[in-house]
């Protein structure tokens, strides 16, 4: 299963930190608001999305 997120849900979410580190962001890297991201099923249990 994949689970897609946008930056904007991340940071709603509060795990936009976490997101950056998985992907290889870092602040000075331009990122849009509706930019999705697709994590992996066991990427969005660790993120608290699924359980």
């Amino acid at each position: 299963m994949k689970i897609m997120i946008t930056q904007s849900e991340a940071l709603e979410k509060g795990i936009w930190p976490e997101v950056m580190k998985m992907f290889g962001l870092n602040q000075e890297d331009d990122v849009w608001a509706n930019e999705e991201f697709v994590l992996s099923e066991e990427q969005a249990k660790t993120l608290g999305l699924i359980s």
